[in-house]
């Protein structure tokens, strides 16, 4: 299943993956935000479960923000698991 999920409070501004039905999560890119980190981040994420995404990153902060696009990886992929 394709997705497409509108971040809140990210340079980013939309995230795109596919969750798998083995419930792993692929092909994730960025709309926005800084290029090369979060082409690693998604390189790194790659084939890992929901589960697993989130609890790595859930709760990352951006500088002065209180989110950041990794945290809101986390939560796109858990409302959508």
């Amino acid at each position: 299943m394709k997705v497409d999920y509108k971040t809140k409070g990210t340079c980013a501004s939309m995230i795109h993956f596919t969750k798998n039905d083995d419930g792993t999560i692929t092909d994730i890119s960025f709309d926005g935000g800084c290029n090369g980190n979060l082409k690693a981040i998604g390189i790194l994420c790659n084939g890992m479960k929901a589960e697993e995404i989130a609890a790595k990153l859930a709760g990352n902060k951006c500088g002065f923000k209180q989110t950041s696009c990794a945290d809101q990886l986390a939560k796109a992929v858990l409302s959508n698991a």
